[in-house]
């Protein structure tokens, strides 16, 4: 009888829990339309292994321990649904656990999501922070410019911190389990065999890499919902929007946009694709160092021969961010051999005017020229008269096959009404990830300083 009483007693209480944890989804949608389709990609699922986790397929959660935070105030399930919700938007859960401080990085995920959800400027959501918890994102903002799981995850890397200090904020800023996030295989995108894991409920089938995609999807979507059609809501989130364009700020990998710009040509190199050695050994049996036949000594390859570098030499932009992307530009071209010998790259400096223009014929040119290169000019920003000076010299004949040009500025000038007859893209170094406006035929890149180091 008593046993029965138990199983009675746990039944409603997973009743009960569940009609908590719907009513808080509900409770959350009123508050912030913006979290809808997050909210709808995720169900529930009672667990007896954890208090609160999510896979980024279904929350997780344990009846009693729902129930005991409700009673305690029916803002924390809010607070903490949020938690594990913004886990999932901000896809915390999709890393290489062997690539990082796996303690550090749960740390890192914490402090960021609960930077964001203080920030959040909704009533319920005023859960006093510990003081602790309050001056360590003080000190955070402090030395950080987005609180990001990221960028949180580097500082206390770079500071080398020591393990005793990060279990002690784990204590902190710890809401739920992350066990999920680990073990969990992807697609292997060579045999295209799926994942045969499976734990707490996940199909055996269940492809991690898509998942992923949905929730990059997803994040896409709330920031342009946010940005656009929810501008009061976007208002009201505080530092989420921020944390979301930079989530949503996508890496380059700069060296295969550089692919862009080749064109196929002959080199001076033997053609192992096209030379038979079975006659030309047999040759050499036959008439004694005389071959049948002599290997190509020429091959077709794809490799950069003409394109336009144009450098904004405003005020805004320094000569040391421009020499090194100048010099990251020239050792991925070397690294990969992507040069023909004799090249046509013209290098133009420009504020709102053209300030230098510099033809490059050869390797050693390109790097004189980066060794010894000078900043002028210092004005305002107009990129026309670069596209002009380009426009001209295709016209004189100074270009055969222009793939393309690449201009690296901070963004704020006056574009081309026009799209050229060539590819063309703006590189940006922006630390502080703002978002610059260009032309719709034009390519944007937006690189960190890391990133062309």
């Amino acid at each position: 009888m008593d046993k029965n009483n138990e199983l009675s007693t746990e039944s409603k209480n997973e009743e009960i829990a569940e009609k908590v944890m719907k009513f808080t989804r509900n409770s959350i949608i009123v508050h912030m339309r913006f979290l809808d389709m997050a909210l709808s990609r995720l169900t529930h699922e009672i667990s007896y292994k954890y208090h609160f986790a999510t896979d980024g397929r279904k929350i997780f959660y344990e009846p009693n321990f729902v129930l005991k935070r409700y009673i305690e105030n029916s803002d924390f399930i809010m607070h903490d649904y949020l938690h594990l919700l913004f886990h999932c938007i901000f896809r915390h859960q999709f890393v290489d656990n062997k690539a990082v401080d796996i303690k550090l990085w749960n740390l890192s995920c914490d402090i960021a999501v609960e930077s964001m959800i203080n920030s959040l400027e909704i009533s319920s959501l005023k859960i006093s922070l510990d003081d602790r918890q309050k001056k360590i994102l003080d000190i955070l903002r402090q030395n950080v410019k987005v609180l990001t799981a990221e960028h949180i995850y580097k500082y206390f890397d770079e500071s080398s911190v020591s393990q005793d200090y990060i279990n002690s904020l784990s204590e902190l800023f710890c809401i739920d389990n992350h066990n999920l996030w680990y073990g969990q295989k992807r697609n292997s995108s060579q045999n295209g065999r799926k994942s045969d894991s499976s734990q707490d409920g996940q199909e055996s089938d269940f492809s991690q890499d898509s998942l992923e995609e949905d929730w990059k999807k997803i994040a896409e979507r709330m920031q342009t919902d946010m940005e656009t059609f929810s501008q009061n809501q976007g208002k009201n989130a505080g530092n989420f929007l921020q944390a979301l364009k930079v989530l949503n700020h996508e890496k380059y990998d700069y060296a295969e946009f550089l692919n862009k710009f080749m064109v196929m040509g002959e080199t001076m190199q033997i053609n192992d694709d096209e030379f038979d050695y079975i006659f030309y050994t047999y040759g050499l049996q036959l008439y004694k160092n005389m071959p049948l036949i002599e290997p190509l000594e020429y091959k077709d390859t794809k490799k950069i021969r003409e394109f336009v570098i144009a450098i904004d030499t405003s005020g805004s932009v320094r000569g040391e961010l421009v020499q090194t992307f100048l010099q990251k530009t020239y050792n991925i071209m070397m690294n990969k051999q992507n040069f023909f010998n004799k090249i046509n790259v013209h290098i133009i400096q420009c504020d709102a005017d053209i300030q230098e223009h510099k033809k490059i014929t050869n390797h050693q040119e390109f790097e004189d020229y980066i060794k010894n290169m000078s900043i002028l000019g210092g004005g305002g920003t107009d990129f026309r008269p670069v596209f002009n000076l380009v426009d001209e010299m295709i016209r004189n004949k100074v270009f055969y096959n222009l793939k393309g040009l690449i201009y690296f500025t901070d963004g704020y000038g006056a574009f081309p009404s026009k799209k050229p007859p060539y590819e063309t893209a703006f590189v940006f170094i922006d630390d502080d990830f703002n978002n610059p406006n260009i032309p719709p035929w034009a390519i944007k890149i937006i690189l960190e300083k890391d990133d062309i180091k």
